[in-house]
């Protein structure tokens, strides 16, 4: 029988257009094995089943494409864990979901506890080790197990890698151990590093972490380690101290307050030696936020202390409130989110990280502000905002 030869390409061109839909549906399979996939339709009925840590994101956002592999690594770690469950949802297409959710940047990584529709907002770093100590301490507080008549403390030390050291003693305080598995005081100082964590699991002044020798070399060998388990204290990226003394709970926490501390008063130092300084910039908390900006313009630094971005932005943000100081129609305000006393106001007012620099006319959020953090364009920004109320 003879073969028509537009019929046989046709045919040929529908064979490979549909082993590449074929390929294309795979692929997109492989590379969310183990992340669930939400909708409107499914998402209220599926989180109050069990725990869920979910990704609201949007295909073309650049930080959702490099968390994407983290993410997967995640839901893979756990999907044999009954106790929660990984998901992400796509906001170009479930847009009122993400609206309903308050998602207003991308990504926004929220905690559902088994049974609530408020998620709990994840503002860490996004590395495993972060993701993981985040998922473990609201397991923590969650009432999902109890049954169990058993109940561990969860793992609350941070466990990095080659790849995760350099990004997460960046910026902040860390107090790091590191140790070989092998070591009979390593293994002995274990319990004891995870009872320090845990007691400090709360506190967002300090990270607790370790990094196995044996498996990281090159970090290792980067801060000149000699013998195990070797305790450094680290700050921004660089070793300030090593810790010599007794290997307690009480001697290790101690040690820790004390460098904490004194780090505060070289700040509070610093603060007394700029007299102008202390008049310039209005600290507000929970208590005195509203009446701080219930009047003019008030241009708000929600920071954390151990944020690198809020240090090096601290100096320009002191010389912004002393270009404003005498305006009584703009104040130049700062709220550290790290206080117990502020906590709940930056996530009412949505503070997803630091520094978030938002502006208020009369008590009322106008602005978010993103561009460059130098003091000319910080001060044309409240100006434009000045001069375009004045000319109405």
């Amino acid at each position: 029988m003879a073969i028509n030869p537009a019929e046989f390409i046709a045919s040929k061109r529908q064979i490979l257009f549909c082993l590449f839909m074929l390929s294309q549906v795979s692929n997109g399979h492989d590379k969310d094995a183990h992340t669930l996939q939400y909708t409107n339709e499914n998402f209220s009925a599926e989180i109050k089943k069990k725990n869920h840590f979910v990704m609201f994101y949007a295909p073309w956002c650049g930080h959702c494409q490099r968390l994407g592999p983290t993410w997967e690594q995640l839901a893979e770690h756990h999907e044999e864990d009954s106790n929660v469950r990984i998901a992400k949802v796509d906001c170009t297409i479930e847009s009122t979901l993400c609206s309903e959710q308050d998602v207003t940047g991308y990504p926004t990584l929220k905690f559902y506890k088994v049974g609530e529709t408020k998620g709990i907002k994840f503002r860490g770093t996004r590395d495993l080790a972060s993701l993981t100590s985040f998922i473990n301490d609201q397991l923590a507080t969650s009432s999902t197990d109890e049954s169990d008549p058993v109940c561990s403390p969860p793992e609350t030390v941070n466990e990095l890698t080659e790849d995760t050291f350099e990004k997460h003693i960046s910026s902040g305080y860390h107090f790091v151990k590191f140790y070989a598995p092998w070591c009979g005081h390593c293994q002995k100082l274990a319990p004891t590093w995870d009872e320090l964590a845990n007691s400090l699991r709360n506190d967002d002044a300090v990270s607790i972490s370790r990094i196995d020798c044996t498996q990281h070399r090159s970090v290792c060998g980067q801060f000149d380690i000699k013998g195990y388990p070797t305790l450094l204290w680290i700050e921004d990226g660089k070793k300030i101290d090593k810790y010599t003394g007794q290997r307690t709970h009480e001697e290790l926490k101690a040690y820790v307050s004390m460098m904490l501390g004194k780090n505060a008063d070289e700040a509070n130092q610093k603060s007394k030696n700029t007299d102008e300084g202390r008049h310039t910039i209005l600290s507000l908390t929970a208590d005195s936020f509203k009446h701080g900006v219930e009047k003019g313009l008030s241009f708000v630094k929600f920071f954390a202390p151990w944020c690198g971005h809020c240090k090096r932005l601290a100096p320009t943000w002191e010389e912004l409130g002393k270009k404003f100081f005498g305006n009584d129609n703009v104040n130049i305000v700062k709220v550290d989110c790290t206080l117990d006393t502020s906590k709940q106001l930056c996530s009412e007012q949505e503070v997803d990280g630091f520094p978030t620099l938002y502006l208020y006319r009369d008590g009322r959020k106008v602005s978010e502000y993103n561009g460059s953090r130098n003091l000319e364009d910080l001060y044309d920004f409240v100006m434009n905002h000045l001069q375009t109320h004045d000319e109405l």
